[in-house]
């Protein structure tokens, strides 16, 4: 078959190092978030929160 045709098993046209990247990038998205960011995330939001109410 030619390179686009319905059909074709895509897995042939990913090079050998794409599905290692694809776990590696999963298992980084799967990891929960840091405390820390968590905190500095509310704090941020909290900040942005204040700041709109106060120029209304």
């Amino acid at each position: 078959m030619k390179k686009g045709q319905p059909g074709k098993d895509k897995t042939m046209d990913e090079p050998e190092w794409a599905n290692g990247l694809k776990q590696l990038y999963d298992s980084v998205v799967d990891e929960p978030l840091p405390d820390t960011f968590r905190d500095l995330l509310a704090k941020l939001d909290g900040g942005a929160q204040g700041e709109s109410s106060a120029h209304k």
